[in-house]
């Protein structure tokens, strides 16, 4: 495997800043861990640019680095050494490189700290953003179908949104649309649960399916914001592990 040590610094990032995904990706074959690792550290780093900074500027300057680390990667030349640049331009495509730059661009709406008009300008930014990265892991893996990967992600999205709402609101921001919160958590909680119902239905190849794995709590968490809007759910750590064990078991989320 190329970039060991890259690999694993990697894995150390998603382990500190997502220990959920990064329990997930250990799940899988090891051939999809050098591919998972590098996606989901850059990910962390993209995702929390925004935040380790209150100047604008100096946020859009650590976003603009990620995006000229990919304009390298898709250009196909030489990429800066970085260790999770260098592992990220092994496993990526020219397609990969660009779908990622649309991640970053859809993240500047974090610099902004802008408040979702509607539940529809709330979707559009998870599809952007976690649709997009489930399905350029599945899309490297072998999978053909795009609206099940991102129907995937898109759960994967709403879920983690709706948990992380009580940690945005204490920095400021306003994670839902204006008016009150619980009709929104309700539907958005729906809105995932039916994306979830559609991936499931999906065909997907047998060696691509643990890129799924990341979802084994999701339908917990949806049914349990649905029910208890205004509760945060506890999932048992338990009940977590069994969960992923049979996903590994059986290639089903």
């Amino acid at each position: 495997m190329k970039h060991n040590a890259d690999i694993a610094a990697c894995a150390s990032l998603v382990q500190r800043g997502d220990p959920a995904r990064f329990r997930a990706v250990m799940a899988t074959p090891v051939r999809l861990r050098a591919l998972l690792f590098p996606l989901y550290a850059f990910n962390i780093e993209v995702a929390r640019a925004p935040w380790v900074t209150k100047e604008p500027m100096i946020a859009e300057m650590r976003l603009q680095w990620w995006r000229d680390a990919l304009e390298e990667v898709a250009a196909g030349g030489q990429v800066r050494r970085h260790e999770v640049v260098t592992p990220l331009a092994d496993m990526l495509d020219g397609k990969g490189a660009r779908d990622l730059d649309s991640i970053i661009e859809t993240r500047r709406i974090d610099i902004e700290g802008i408040r979702p008009g509607g539940e529809a300008d709330l979707i559009r930014y998870l599809d952007r953003t976690s649709g997009t990265l489930l399905w350029t892991a599945a899309r490297l893996a072998g999978v053909e179908d795009e609206p099940a990967a991102r129907d995937a992600g898109l759960a994967h999205g709403i879920a983690a949104w709706l948990t992380a709402g009580p940690d945005l609101v204490a920095r400021g921001r306003q994670p839902l649309p204006p008016g009150e919160p619980l009709p929104h958590i309700r539907a958005l909680a729906a809105k995932g649960l039916a994306a979830l119902d559609r991936f499931r239905q999906a065909r997907l190849p047998r060696a691509a399916r643990p890129v799924f794995f990341v979802l084994t709590d999701v339908e917990p968490l949806l049914r349990a914001f649905q029910a208890a809007p205004a509760d945060m759910p506890s999932l048992s750590n338990t009940g977590s592990r069994l969960r992923l064990l049979k996903a590994s078991l059986t290639g089903r989320v």
